[in-house]
């Protein structure tokens, strides 16, 4: 069992496995900008290399089956007595965040979330939540490998010491903030994020691209005397980052440095006519944003 409070890096290791962002089509693209005073990030995609893309089983339940994450998934049911196939929990898995998004958006959440561990309680039939927290951990290890961006601890370390405003504004899970204690040793407030500015969809029962997030983090950066177009929102999605960031006012930055998290949503009206203050290729780029930046 993992114990939820602690970094279990031992058992982590074992699922450890070096990722390396794939070049994407695009270049970096953008100059100094005068008045950044905070900067706020997406998680999958953005600040972690995701091996599906994003966020393996809290979105939409769709987990791409390889035979590697077959074998993972068989072995992790057999660990806590599952019986089925990996095909038929993945199915399940899929119907079960169906049926409670369809029920969200019944209450007026435009773009629901699950919890993913009321999720597993449920389809698993558990009554425990740190036994389902457990599973839910472990399955997205495996059907999600993550590894940091390069350069994203630099990039972190460099933002504290220049003061500025640090934030996260993530679709997530409970598990989401392990990966910053896991990879770099320290909780997201440790490390210089700001409390107040650290959302979760997960928290919410709502995810991006809804204004909710964005109107959300805006509020609390005016509570801190930072004006929303102080503020930089970073993501590889042009319609979950960009466009629902830019609505409420975001300078915004699309990363494009990983071609298999890359969304540019040239299918989508919303996305056709917008374009990003900045775009990068590296995190350590946004750096350069800075420069005329005097704290």
């Amino acid at each position: 069992m993992i114990n939820r409070n602690s970094i279990d890096v031992e058992f982590f290791r074992q699922y450890i496995k070096p990722l390396k962002p794939i070049t994407t089509h695009l270049s970096a693209k953008g100059s100094d900008a005068e008045d950044i005073r905070a900067i706020v990030f997406d998680i999958y995609g953005t600040m972690f290399i995701s091996g599906s893309g994003d966020n393996g089983s809290g979105d939409n339940g769709v987990v791409k089956n390889d035979s590697i994450k077959t074998t993972g998934l068989e072995k992790l049911m057999k660990k806590f007595f599952i019986t089925g196939s990996a095909d038929s929990l993945l199915n399940g898995l899929s119907s079960k965040i169906k049926k409670t998004h369809e029920k969200l958006k019944n209450q007026g959440i435009d773009f629901p979330e699950v919890n993913i561990d009321r999720i597993w309680m449920e389809l698993l039939d558990i009554d425990e939540v740190e036994s389902a927290r457990a599973f839910a951990i472990e399955f997205e290890l495996i059907v999600n490998p993550v590894y940091p961006m390069p350069h994203l601890k630099q990039l972190i370390d460099a933002l504290r010491t220049k003061n500025v405003c640090m934030g996260i504004v993530s679709n997530a899970q409970f598990f989401t903030p392990y990966l910053f204690e896991w990879f770099l040793g320290k909780r997201p407030v440790e490390l210089g994020f700001h409390s107040e500015l650290i959302l979760y969809s997960y928290q919410y029962d709502c995810a991006k691209p809804s204004r909710f997030l964005f109107k959300l983090a805006a509020d609390k950066l005016t509570s801190m005397g930072i004006p929303v177009g102080s503020a930089l929102y970073i993501g590889n999605d042009m319609l979950n980052d960009i466009y629902a960031a830019g609505n409420e006012g975001f300078l915004t930055a699309l990363f494009a440095g990983d071609k298999r998290s890359l969304r540019m949503r040239k299918d989508d009206m919303r996305c056709q006519n917008i374009e990003p203050d900045f775009i990068v290729t590296d995190l350590i780029q946004i750096l350069d944003f800075l420069r005329s930046h005097h704290i």
